[in-house]
């Protein structure tokens, strides 16, 4: 069988790095990462595409250290494929101003680089992405892995969702969502060949984790996940976020498309009780630190300061753990046709997302007043419903997952697709 084709969009952070060791852990039939897409986030734009280069650097490492252990290598689909890893912009659509998220730690990592440095690429990983290095006998070792762009993340998004066979590519966003806006906008036609778009963001019906009702990717860059949700709608123009047009970055969809966008959302309500807690990565790393396993040693700096961070939130009476809101999204890549995935009630539902509100930014609103919407094909407004609440043709139409195949199941899974 062919392996799902995967894009990645990603501002690692931790959690992300661990998402992109889920995928590219995964078997040759079961996901091919077409793609690695960088954008800002957790940390400025350089960091976040250090450490996807780190990361690389890492597996490289490791493969050498397995190979010496013989021990089996893993990792068949990074030594499988070759994905593509490029650059988005460096903030948000309309927001000049990028939010610091010290969760993560001032490079995104906790330190790891400066913890590590052997762990860490040469400072030369940055001409990969320029001007490139003067000679092949330059190149790092690590670039058998993956192919550096100099091309923008969105144009290499929509180059490759033209070329690959309609629906045959999905796309993981675990950042902000502004390369897919800017694909979106660029060639929406193009845009919606994607086979579905698996957004880890927002927070419906529990509280927010930068303000009370935002979660921090869609905070970020707010007006690009309402442009990217307005396109689930039959309308797209009934959601989209109220700028005018000549202050506008990105113009206005065109009247009619072809089709909706197909998109997964896995916001908080179900991404926060998937826990990795303190002890149980302890016990499954300390043997990769005995024997000095590369990937143990970077993964552990890293994880180690996030459970420090954790418990400086919540005090030392409860064991951390660290909810895998990112890497959820690409188990369900892998695992998607179990039946444990299901829906919200009455799905797709109709979630927009808030642009302009001085304490609401960034929330996700949802029509909770329990009217129902009319019966009959013909019946597409209710008179009195301006915003289209109640409308068959406006609003979003957004699948919101909430439940997956086991909160206590997914740390054993991951730890055990990472580190086997």
């Amino acid at each position: 069988m062919a392996p799902k084709k995967l894009i990645i969009d990603t501002d690692p952070g931790a959690d992300d790095v661990m998402a992109m060791l889920l995928a590219l852990a995964a078997s040759p039939e079961e996901l091919e990462v077409v793609l690695i897409s960088v954008t800002y986030g957790n940390v400025p734009l350089d960091a976040c595409l250090r450490n996807v280069v780190a990361m690389f650097h890492v597996l490289d490492n490791e493969m050498e250290w397995r190979k010496a252990q013989g021990k089996p290598l893993g990792f068949e689909a990074l030594r499988t494929y070759k994905p593509i890893v490029a650059v988005g912009p460096e903030h948000a659509l309309e927001d000049e101003i990028l939010m610091a998220d010290n969760f993560h730690g001032a490079d995104g990592l906790h330190g790891v680089h400066e913890a590590h440095p052997h762990l860490s690429p040469a400072d030369t990983w940055k001409a990969l992405f320029k001007d490139g290095l003067p000679s092949e006998a330059d190149e790092p070792s690590y670039l058998k892995y993956f192919t550096p762009s100099k091309t923008p993340s969105h144009k290499e998004i929509l180059r490759i969702l033209k070329e690959e066979p309609a629906n045959t590519v999905s796309i993981c966003a675990l950042g902000p969502l502004t390369n897919l806006a800017l694909a979106a906008s660029e060639d929406p036609e193009t845009f919606l060949r994607v086979k579905e778009v698996a957004v880890m963001g927002g927070a419906v019906e529990c509280e927010g984790n930068v303000t009370p009702v935002a979660e921090f990717n869609t905070y970020a860059d707010a007006v690009a996940a309402a442009r990217v949700f307005a396109l689930t709608s039959l309308d797209p123009a009934s959601t989209m976020p109220p700028i005018p047009k000549d202050k506008a970055t990105l113009p206005p969809y065109p009247e009619k498309l072809s089709k909706t966008l197909n998109l997964s959302l896995f916001p908080l309500d179900i991404t926060t009780p998937h826990l990795l807690n303190f002890g149980f990565f302890l016990e499954k790393v300390e043997s990769q630190l005995a024997k000095k396993s590369p990937l143990g040693i970077w993964v552990n700096t890293f994880m180690t300061g996030i459970f420090r961070q954790i418990t400086s939130i919540v005090g030392t009476d409860v064991e951390p753990g660290l909810s895998l809101h990112d890497p959820l999204t690409v188990w369900y890549m892998l695992t998607g046709s179990d039946p444990a995935w299901t829906l919200a009630k009455g799905a797709p539902e109709d979630i927009r997302v808030e642009t302009s509100g001085q304490w609401t930014h960034g929330m996700h609103v949802s029509d909770r007043r329990g009217h129902k919407k009319p019966d009959g094909v013909n019946t597409f407004e209710v008179p009195g419903d301006d915003d289209g609440w109640l409308s068959l043709k406006r609003g979003n139409r957004i699948n919101r997952y909430v439940t997956s195949p086991g909160e206590m199941v997914f740390a054993p899974f991951l730890m055990e697709r990472v580190f086997g």
